[in-house]
């Protein structure tokens, strides 16, 4: 079987959905020959098979104005590289992607499509039409949480695979480095109190503008606590000025964009997620695996994964977020961790997630 796995763009700005892309993919069976496209351009974060960079405009793949004029000639370059391709299968990287690729399959009808939404799009009737020109056998349709698919169904008004992200737990944890290690990796200063982390791209849906200020509120209560924020993005100098303004700059620390950072989750005692809004969060899985605690915003997809175990905020409440900052102990973060793995249940989420790629793929 020849799957092309075909996405928007590479780099770190997209590195999540490269990784649910492959986990995916590494259920695609042996025999299966992969071929990434990437079409924008940008590099490949992670991947298994052969990476082809298009370069493609952006306005023109988003259609706006005279650029889409465009959209037919490249369209005819996809149809023709997928019949030298030999594809059977591709797999597409959300609507923005579908709405390019989907015209094509009327050409090639040999070709089945499967469509990976990982966050909430906005769909109009065109995109609702589209995705239901093609008939089920020719086209699939998979979310990346139960929330997101319920929602897309009410949507498209046809079924939407449930793919919740998963990872092996045997394979997850073996590489996790020590607390000190981790710690020495992101360059935090020897503490005796308790680091929190938090991770993402430095945009404003992650929320840690809000995140800073209710730090700064809590550290007049607990004044030996440091918190870590791992990433990189556009905020990134207006954050540090606000650190400086308030005078955090010793316990606030940005810590830039880290390829290992799967390795590192055990450098905090507890991993804080004030997100506005979230597809998935791997984040929040990827932190109960490591064995460390989770404060997250009270969003529907947290609540998806640690039900009664959540420690859930209201979004963008500073107080609410000082308050909890303020209780976060270690008398508190095993027992927390414990009931949160046990929600969360990896071994059983990870075969699921394996069943349903195979479904998918294969379906």
């Amino acid at each position: 079987m020849n799957i092309v796995n075909m996405m928007w763009a590479g780099g770190s700005p997209y590195m999540s959905i490269h990784k649910v892309h492959q986990q995916v993919l590494s259920h695609a069976g042996a025999d299966a020959r992969i071929s990434n496209w990437l079409l924008l351009g940008g590099e490949l974060c992670h991947g298994r098979g052969s990476t082809r960079v298009w370069h493609m405009p952006q306005r023109a793949l988003k259609g706006k104005h005279l650029w889409r004029l465009l959209r037919p000639w490249l369209r005819l370059r996809l149809q023709r590289a997928l019949k030298e391709a030999g594809a059977d299968v591709i797999l597409l990287d959300g609507v923005g992607v579908a709405r390019l690729v989907l015209p094509v399959l009327q050409h090639i009808p040999e070709v089945r499509a499967k469509v990976l939404f990982h966050g909430m799009t906005r769909l109009n009737a065109g995109d609702v039409n589209l995705l239901n020109r093609l008939p089920a056998e020719r086209l699939s349709l998979a979310a990346v949480s139960h929330t997101l698919a319920r929602s897309l169904e009410r949507d498209i008004g046809r079924p939407v695979q449930t793919l919740r992200m998963a990872f092996d737990p045997q394979a997850f944890t073996g590489p996790l480095l020590s607390r000190e290690q981790a710690r020495q990796v992101l360059a935090l200063p020897q503490t005796t109190g308790q680091v929190l982390g938090a991770v993402g791209r430095l945009v404003e849906s992650k929320g840690f503008e809000m995140l800073i200020e209710a730090f700064a509120k809590a550290v007049v209560h607990r004044p030996d606590m440091q918190l870590a924020i791992v990433g990189d993005g556009p905020l990134r100098t207006s954050l540090q000025a606000r650190i400086d303004e308030l005078g955090l700059a010793d316990s606030v620390h940005l810590s830039g964009h880290h390829d290992e950072l799967q390795r590192l989750y055990r450098a905090f005692d507890w991993l804080l997620v004030p997100s506005r809004a979230e597809g998935l969060g791997l984040v929040v899985q990827e932190a109960v695996m490591a064995d460390v605690p989770v404060v997250c915003s009270d969003l529907p997809v947290f609540r998806e994964q640690l039900q009664a175990s959540g420690c859930y905020l209201a979004v963008g409440c500073v107080e609410a977020w000082a308050r909890e900052i303020a209780r976060c102990d270690s008398a508190r973060a095993v027992a927390v961790a414990t009931r949160q793995r046990q929600i969360l249940a990896p071994e059983a989420a990870w075969q699921a997630f394996c069943d349903g790629s195979h479904s998918l793929l294969r379906g």
